[in-house]
Formats: C-alpha cells, sequence, structure tokens
C-alpha cells in the first residue's frame, strides 16, 4: 500500500507520497486548503493516510499549535479512504528513526537520508540534483518531517500487520 503523510501546519502543510516499495511518489508543501482539497478528492482506495499529531509537554502553547489541532480534525474529516487514519506523535518517529526521543530534526533528516541509496549527484546524493535526481529529489522543508511520518508509519502498520507488538 501506498502512504500519504501530513505534517501540519496553521496554514501550511507539508505531505510526501510514498509508493508501495517506499519510493517518493511526490511531496511538498501547500496551503492547508489546498491540502484538504487533494484528500478530499483523493480516489486510490490503497492509500493509507498518516498524520504528524502534536503532543503536549507541559508548557504553555500558543494560537498556532490550536489552529495546527484544527487542521488535522479537518484533514481526518477529509480522509474518506479504506483506512483509518494513523495519528503519528513525534517522539514516535524520533524514536522508531533515530533510537531516541531526543533526537533534532537534523538528526531525523540524516537518519532519513541513510534509508535511501546515494544515486543521485550533489553534495546530498540522497536528493541529487535537477540534472542527477536521487530517490529523495523534492524533498524539502515540512515535507522532511511528512516523510519521517510516512516512514514511521508505514513501519507500524507493518509490524501490527505481522502480529509483532509495539
Amino acid at each position: 500500500m501506498s502512504m500519504l503523510a501530513i505534517d501540519p501546519g496553521p496554514t501550511r502543510s507539508g505531505f510526501v507520497l510514498l509508493n508501495e516499495d517506499n519510493r517518493v511518489a511526490t511531496s511538498g508543501v501547500m496551503l492547508n486548503g489546498a491540502v484538504l482539497a487533494m484528500l478530499e478528492h483523493w480516489t486510490d482506495p490503497f492509500t493509507n493516510l498518516a498524520i504528524e499529531m502534536i503532543a503536549s509537554y507541559g508548557m504553555p502553547v500558543g494560537r498556532e499549535v490550536f489552529e495546527t489541532c484544527v487542521w488535522i480534525g479537518r484533514f481526518q474529516q477529509a480522509w474518506e479512504g479504506e483506512q483509518p487514519v494513523s495519528l503519528v506523535y513525534r517522539q514516535t518517529v524520533k524514536l522508531h528513526l533515530c533510537g531516541n526521543v531526543r533526537a533534532k530534526d537534523q538528526n531525523v533528516r540524516q537518519a532519513l537520508l541513510d534509508l535511501y541509496p546515494a544515486t543521485g549527484g550533489g553534495k546530498v546524493p540522497q536528493v541529487g540534483t535537477k540534472r542527477q535526481p536521487g530517490p529523495l529529489y523534492g524533498v524539502s522543508s515540512h515535507a522532511w518531517a511528512a516523510l519521517g511520518a510516512a516512514v514511521t508509519a508505514k513501519a507500524t502498520r507493518a509490524r501490527a500487520f505481522c502480529g509483532a507488538a509495539e
């Protein structure tokens, strides 16, 4: 199955679509209204949806966090796929990819790069260049967080499907 993952924000969200073989089919950052429209018009019943979920760590939060929560709910409601939405917490992504919940975004990005072959050109061959694209060509900004959620959700679903405990 394919995995569509979203890193939600208060106005813009990152997204990535992984094919069955874990290749990035498309990725980007769009206004939330465009992401909502994409979900409402999704037609592939064999695609799963994962959304990075907000977690509370006991610290005060502002308006942007609550607006992001509203968008998470709207994305869930718009999804009409055969499978339920997987809510993936950032700590789960960090633990799955880095083995440590204290990992930083840079560590998560490097762990994602390490999962893919260095077949493109440039300084980061997993991403590559326009002339020599790598398997992660086009992934940037908030799409990295969406990729982390997609990889983690796929692995979690695979373990659950095979009967392994999380």
